[in-house]
């Protein structure tokens, strides 16, 4: 499976993405069309944070400068911005849009119909959390800075050279939020700001605070990385084709501040990094332990398992076992303390389980003339090689209720629809 990977520790925005993009290998021809649609040039150049090469991508006004710009690629600009700056949005940026009117402006790009899906779809991100923090409807948000001409040209850029790469999976590591305060368009406000807090809530992916006390994750790069992008906690096992780094505007003393991409075909099952939680109990009501797998689930687990066990004086009990990310650990523990009354709760930390990739295809049945959907669940390593197909149990249990049949029969006859399919 190939696999474009996203190294978070230093946030994202609209420009690091694009930066990053492009130095992993993606064909800048492809921003020609956005270039003729908005009267923008993007200006492509090298630069260095912290020792470390990056490319850097600013977004320029060709009606203010046309005449400096080689099809909009200035391979030698040196600048760049790494996080959506309000100044980078002044006045002269292009016109602030509601939510519909930049909608409409995507669809007259003429864009590939994969493109136009995807930027589309991370604006409606945006509008959505915008629409969430104002508490008003998503049809009457008007966009401020990302409604300029320049952050437009960020989202559909990055999406159309994503859609270069081609890549079977795009995933990404926990993304850095930063911290302190940061300006926006009603004043400012502490990191993360709410509408990449609203965008974070409707993501895969994970966030984390720090390293630095400057915004590091914005609007822009959330909403692009919540609509294309799965969360993992690590870099997964990738036979690398291509790598780069995309420049932030800011340099920080002792963090390079650059968006990693790596772009390679994945191998094997995907390694994730948990932490295994346990403790023992000989006291817990049957029906607080039956409660403990949607409980611990909501604060974070991954995984629950209760096991009987002989305890001292040969008292029975049982043993919990719990698996989540390290980061949920002390807030898991907690949980389970709280509804179990243990006085402790070990922890095996630094631990790691190999993964596959899961994802739902829906089959159809028929059965007596009548078409019934059930979901089944299928399993694949990196390599994109299935080796497990199964039928989800409430869906199979649904279809046997209303024809009479047993529901062995029903997941026996879903599956093989699914592999004959």
């Amino acid at each position: 499976m190939r696999t474009l990977a996203f190294d978070g520790r230093m946030g994202a925005s609209g420009d690091m993405l694009l930066g990053a993009l492009l130095a992993a290998g993606a064909d800048p021809v492809v921003l020609d069309p956005i270039e003729h649609a908005l009267e923008v040039s993007y200006s492509i150049g090298g630069t260095s944070r912290n020792g470390i090469g990056a490319t850097a991508v600013d977004v320029l006004l060709d009606r203010e400068d046309d005449a400096d710009h080689d099809h909009g690629h200035q391979h030698g600009h040196a600048g760049g911005h790494g996080h959506d700056d309000p100044d980078r949005y002044a006045e002269g940026a292009g016109p602030h849009r509601s939510y519909r009117e930049v909608i409409d402006l995507v669809k007259l790009m003429e864009l590939a119909p994969a493109v136009e899906a995807r930027a589309t779809e991370a604006f409606t991100i945006l509008g959505e959390a915008e629409a969430a923090v104002h508490d008003e409807s998503l049809e009457s948000i008007h966009f401020h800075e990302v409604g300029a001409d320049d952050a437009v040209a960020d989202v559909v850029g990055a999406v159309a050279l994503l859609s270069d790469l081609d890549p079977d999976r795009v995933v990404t590591t926990p993304v850095s939020v930063g911290g302190g305060e940061a300006a926006m368009s009603h004043g400012s406000y502490p990191v993360p700001g709410p509408a990449v807090v609203e965008i974070a809530e409707r993501a895969d992916w994970s966030i984390r605070g720090g390293p630095v006390e400057a915004e590091l994750l914005t609007p822009t790069g959330a909403a692009i990385l919540a609509g294309v992008a799965d969360g993992v906690e690590t870099l997964p096992a990738l036979r690398v084709d291509g790598s780069g780094y995309g420049a932030g505007d800011a340099e920080f003393p002792e963090h390079p501040n650059v968006l990693r991409a790596i772009v390679g075909e994945g191998e094997g099952l995907a390694r994730e990094e948990i932490s295994v939680l346990e403790t023992n109990v000989d006291d817990v009501a049957p029906e607080v332990l039956g409660g403990l797998q949607e409980t611990l689930v909501e604060a974070g687990a991954r995984d629950v398992s209760i096991l009987s066990a002989t305890m001292k004086k040969s008292r029975p009990g049982h043993l919990v076992k719990v698996i989540c990310r390290p980061e949920d650990a002390q807030r898991v523990a907690r949980r389970l303390a709280e509804e179990t009354g243990t006085l402790g709760v070990r922890a095996n930390p630094g631990a790691h389980r190999w993964v596959a990739s899961r994802r739902v295809e829906t089959v159809t049945l028929e059965i007596d003339g009548v078409g019934y959907e059930v979901d089944v669940k299928v399993a694949s390593d990196e390599s994109e090689e299935v080796y497990d197909a199964s039928a989800e149990y409430d869906d199979a249990a649904a279809v046997a209720h209303e024809t009479d049949r047993p529901i062995r029969e029903i997941l026996r006859l879903a599956e093989s629809a699914y592999r004959n399919g």
